[in-house]
This record gives structure tokens, sequence and C-alpha cells, in this order.
């Protein structure tokens, strides 16, 4: 199948987007979008690889589906545009940042400039009825994406994973913590930041190793 997406992306997945799974997924999310409000906009939902290439890579954020509010999302976890205001979970990211590092907190939470630089944010699922939280949850999308985790842990190391809750860290589970940094810890919801996600550090802690490996620091 012919799927518009960056070309490096498409040579590791063209297995996926040849299977018969992929075939009904894309069906599905074509009748969504034709029936009703989807997010994001049908151009962004691949945005996360687009932007990020597996040959830049260095950080892996996984989130669970994109924002189901009118504006929000853009095809980047957490992410939203400039101008938008921060949904609670990009608010204590922020928060976190600003306490790890000394950094202020930003006036857009248009994440473009972290996935510029490597780091790829990227939601379980890729596509999000209007208003309803998971509403395209266990049609595909999971597949795909674990399979994009996958194929970074077999072909890279010395990437940073950042699993922010149970089910990231279910998610991450593939990946090879011998060979890359993998830290967990709480979700950045204002449900569960208080348990673990503030003073995690993982920002910190994300350029050090890098830095060790002569690597660029990530500029959050």
């Amino acid at each position: 199948m012919e799927v518009r997406i960056n070309d490096e992306w498409r040579e590791l997945l063209q297995e996926e987007f040849d299977s018969p799974y992929f075939e009904e997924l894309t069906a599905f999310v074509r009748a969504e979008y034709a029936s009703g409000t989807v997010y994001p906009a049908g151009r962004n939902i691949f945005r996360a690889l687009d932007k990020c290439p597996p040959s830049k890579v260095k950080v892996v954020i996984i989130g669970q589906d994109p924002y189901h509010g009118e504006g929000q999302a853009n095809g980047l976890c957490f992410s939203v545009n400039d101008g938008v205001p921060f949904p609670p979970s990009l608010r204590n990211i922020f928060k976190e940042i600003e306490s790890d590092l000394g950094k202020p907190i930003p006036t857009s939470g248009n994440l473009d400039r972290w996935a510029e630089q490597g780091v790829l944010l990227l939601n379980a699922t890729l596509t999000v009825r209007a208003h309803q939280a998971a509403s395209h949850a266990g049609h595909g999308w999971e597949r795909f994406t674990d399979a994009v985790v996958r194929r970074i842990s077999e072909r890279k190391e010395g990437v940073v994973y950042l699993l922010w809750g149970a089910y990231a860290q279910r998610k991450g589970a593939v990946v090879d913590g011998a060979r890359n940094l993998v830290l967990k810890c709480a979700h950045p919801s204002p449900l569960s930041a208080h348990n673990g996600f503030f003073g995690s550090r993982h920002f910190s802690q994300t350029n050090a190793y890098l830095t060790a490996r002569g690597e660029e620091p990530i500029n959050w």
C-alpha cells in the first residue's frame, strides 16, 4: 500500500503498510473522517514520523491518543499549535522542565522544536473522534505503533525512551534496556503527576546520557 510518509519510515514500515490489518485500519479511518470530525487533520496523521525520521531519533516519548478537543491535536503527542492553551499534562511537563533544568515555561505548546532535534513524539493511536477519548483504539493503530517502537529498538541503540505511565511502559516493554536508556515514571496527568512525574528529572537525565555518548543534548 502506498502511504504518504517520510521515505525513511516508508522503507522501514512497508511490511506494515502491506499487511491486511493496515488495509482495514485505513478503511476505518477514511470512513471516520468522511462521517464526522476526527483529529488531527488528515495531513497530520503521520506528522510525528515525518518530523523525526529514523536516522534522527534520539528520544522517544509515547502518548496514548491525540487530544480530542477542537484545535488541539497537531500530530505530535502532548503538543498543541501556537496560541492554543496548554492542556494539563503539557503544563505539568513544562513545570517539570522548569524544576529540572531551570528553563522558564514557554509561551507556546508547539513541540515541533523537540521533534526537529530528534524527539519522536508518538501516540499509540494516531487518530481520534472529536470529544471521544480512545474512540479509535482497538482498530489497528496500536499494532502499527508497536511496530514503530520495535523497529527503532531493533535498528538503533543509545536512544532514550521516556515512558510516562503504565500504558507507555507496557508499550515500551520491547525496548532493550541494555542498549538504550529507559526511564519510567508516572504520567504527567494531574491525576498522577504527583506520584512520581514531578521530581523524576527525566529531562536532565536524558541530556546527561546523550552528552556522555557524544550526542547533542535536547534543548527542551
